[in-house]
């Protein structure tokens, strides 16, 4: 963290006054240790004092501060002033890069919420050296997108080593239940990158690369071999569980985040390493008609999203940005992740990754209030830089989530 600048703050909530944002300074507010000093921030201060009334009474004393996102002289004196910045502000590509950088520059470590593979690598490109040499830890991707795939993955290769049973090999992520939904948030980062795709053939290839958010594109597989790594695009049935599966609409973005993670800490995941996502269904007749449902649904959807003439009708359908499920509806949600692989020795391991909470908001609250607590007050399992919740929290990501009711488990099959 840069020297000789006073910081007022430990934790800045940028976004307050936004639906996940809200939902954020409330967990934050039962569950932050005293004496952690935090601030609530956004652009307006009478929304900002809305929300700080609504909070438990420990929090009505947080101090507000006023940034706009496109105002880089506002979000530089933002993250001079404290430890950490979490923000719950997208599109990430149209209002996060001037905080990123500001916080790069000035070594406050950042978390947020992308999914958005085209902001993330515009991250790496232009802040990653910044942020190594100032020690600020720049997460992103801490809830839903995509801290289960990412620490599921990484549990996998942590047992794997203790036990001596060699690198990962085939490694496949199985959404086996989803009871919730994605926020308008989440949507609306997808929107803003269908257009961005639409409108520049190079940043679709960017998209398109499965190595897209590697840190040296260099040094992975290309041609024939990186086509191995694609996601998937077709049904089809689980060998290992005999389940059908569909293809699971994180995937895209989710499949990245794990590479970087691997090539991150210098692929340690194994020289045979590949990894995929799907949604899993059970197995017979009906799980196959699913499936296929599943699949034309999902695509009819994204193809209607990509195209003006249809995208006013499915934006009619979807959730806008900064609405949300309302308590009850956000108790009932649920998710449960496996991940399965084979290492070169021939173990086979399942990691599990559940929680109760619907996954796009309380789930995901949940998730970016500990990788907000855990930059703020444990040791770094890293140096500086563009990094990813695996690579930058790691184990204590994954006891902080425990404590909080989340399982996080890896099982010899």
């Amino acid at each position: 963290m840069a020297e000789g600048h006073p910081r007022e703050h430990d934790v800045v909530v940028y976004g307050a006054t936004g639906f996940v944002g809200r939902l954020l300074a409330a967990d934050l507010a039962e569950h932050a240790p005293d004496g952690l000093k935090v601030a609530l921030a956004g652009r307006s201060r009478e929304r900002l004092e809305a929300v700080r009334a609504g909070l438990p009474e420990r929090a009505r004393s947080w101090p507000l501060v006023v940034a706009d996102a496109g105002r880089e002289d506002q979000v530089g004196a933002l993250a001079l002033s404290t430890r950490v910045v979490v923000t719950t502000v997208g599109p990430y590509a149209r209002y996060g890069t001037p905080l990123a950088t500001a916080c790069a520059l000035a070594g406050t470590h950042y978390a947020d919420l992308t999914g958005e593979v085209l902001y993330v690598r515009d991250l790496v490109d232009t802040c990653h050296e910044a942020a190594v040499a100032s020690g600020a830890r720049i997460v992103t991707s801490c809830g839903f997108d995509s801290v289960p795939s990412d620490l599921a993955v990484w549990m996998l290769h942590r047992r794997a080593r203790i036990d001596g049973a060699g690198g990962l090999r085939d490694t496949t992520l199985l959404v086996t239940r989803l009871r919730g939904g994605f926020s308008g948030g989440t949507i609306d980062s997808m929107r803003a990158q269908l257009e961005a795709v639409a409108e520049d053939r190079e940043r679709r290839r960017v998209v398109l690369d499965p190595f897209a958010l590697s840190p040296d594109r260099s040094a992975e597989p290309r041609g024939e071999a990186a086509k191995a790594h694609r996601d998937l695009m077709t049904p089809y049935r689980d060998d290992r569980t005999g389940q059908w599966t569909a293809p699971f609409v994180m995937a895209p973005y989710n499949t990245r985040i794990v590479r970087r993670s691997d090539a991150l800490l210098g692929h340690a995941y194994g020289e045979h390493f590949r990894y995929r996502e799907a949604m899993a269904f059970g197995t017979g007749t009906k799980a196959r008609l699913t499936a296929y449902g599943v699949t034309a649904g999902l695509g009819a959807t994204m193809a209607a999203m990509g195209h003006g003439a249809s995208r006013s009708l499915v934006d009619r359908l979807l959730p806008d940005p900064g609405e949300g499920p309302d308590e009850r509806a956000r108790a009932a949600g649920r998710f449960r992740v496996e991940a399965r692989t084979t290492t070169d020795t021939g173990r086979r391991y399942t990691a599990v990754v559940a929680a109760k909470g619907d996954p796009g908001y309380a789930a995901t609250s949940v998730m970016l209030a500990e990788s907000t607590l855990a930059l703020a007050l444990d040791p770094p399992a890293s140096g500086g830089g563009v990094l990813t919740p695996a690579v930058a929290l790691g184990a204590t990501l994954v006891e902080r989530l425990r404590t909080r009711g989340f399982t996080m488990t890896v099982d010899t099959d």
